[in-house]
């Protein structure tokens, strides 16, 4: 009888809290509770959240995903995306008399809310955000156009002028880098110190405390490998916090995109997964490494959360009926 060869060992760090947040747990149960209500197909204007994984099994439920609203039957019940959409949308759904869902994070929401103040207080607005993300063309077309000046950089910071210094505001995508964030907040105060700020910061909880447990994971781990998709800005931000950490970091969709040659040499391993991945991915990365390594599993918790937001009243009292 030939003995087993003797497995390398291997601690795996894992990132706590990391995936699913409570936003996109609503946005995907909403999906399937009008699935389940009203029979399929539903239709989904955008990815509902941005994982490959959690858009194919809804699809397999019976969604239907499209970019907009003109793709969708009058007939048939749509769900707007996590990520918020411009007011023009639920306006003409309105005026077609569709029935529509809203998956849009509430913290999304409140972003939206305190725009729209700002706005009627008169003043000119600044987001911080990448262009072109859903959140981002959401939050700016709860406005008239030119009322929301979009800033990226450091540099647009600096580049930015006003139409009137001493009455400005700002805002931010929910699923930024905090440090990054946080440089060009300082940009545009030192130069408007005027500037108004959220009642409290728009970077949500969830893209907070995951980027704070990647920290702590990056000082003790060889090699970071963030489970979620390439579309996904929280989990793309994950992998650049703990590259600037110092930690090698690898994005990767599933088990089957981890390539052991990333391994030689390493004796920890920190494992996370973005905001929009489910946990069922974690512990397929997880076996799979357990196929080559005699594994030792630490957590390393950095917060703990208990936030749920609640359903649609039209999907809650199919529930409770």
């Amino acid at each position: 009888m030939t003995a087993s060869p003797v497995r390398t060992p291997l601690t795996v760090l894992l990132a706590a809290p990391r995936g699913f947040c409570a936003g996109v747990d609503r946005a995907i149960q909403i999906v399937e509770r009008a699935i389940e209500k009203f029979g399929a197909p539903v239709y989904v204007r955008h990815e509902i959240v941005h994982n490959r994984h959690v858009v194919e099994r809804l699809r397999s439920l019976g969604a239907i995903f499209v970019e907009e609203l003109d793709e969708c039957p009058d007939d048939r019940p749509v769900v707007f995306s996590a990520h918020g959409v411009p007011k023009s949308v639920p306006a003409e759904a309105g005026r077609r008399q569709m029935l529509y869902l809203d998956a849009t994070c509430p913290l999304v929401s409140k972003v939206h809310v305190e725009a729209q103040r700002h706005h009627e207080a008169g003043k000119e607005i600044v987001l911080i955000g990448h262009a072109g993300h859903p959140e981002v063309i959401g939050t700016m077309g709860q406005l008239p156009d030119g009322a929301v000046t979009l800033i990226e950089t450091v540099e647009d910071a600096l580049a930015f002028t006003p139409k009137d210094p001493a009455n400005l505001a700002f805002a931010t995508q929910t699923t930024l880098s905090v440090d990054d964030t946080a440089g060009i907040v300082a940009a545009l105060r030192a130069r408007f110190p005027l500037m108004a700020a959220p009642h409290k910061e728009d970077i949500c909880y969830a893209t907070t405390n995951r980027q704070e447990a990647v920290k702590s994971v990056s000082t003790r781990a060889d090699l970071l490998l963030v489970i979620g998709s390439a579309n996904s800005s929280n989990s793309v931000r994950l992998a650049e916090v703990g590259a600037r950490a110092g930690c090698p970091a690898h994005l990767i969709d599933d088990a089957q995109a981890l390539d052991f040659a990333w391994l030689d040499g390493v004796r920890t391993v920190g494992v996370t997964a973005g905001a929009s991945a489910p946990e069922d991915l974690v512990q397929g990365v997880i076996d799979r490494l357990a196929e080559r390594f005699d594994l030792t599993i630490e957590m390393e918790e950095a917060a703990r959360e208990a936030v749920t937001f609640k359903l649609p009243r039209v999907l809650s009292e199919a529930e409770s009926a």
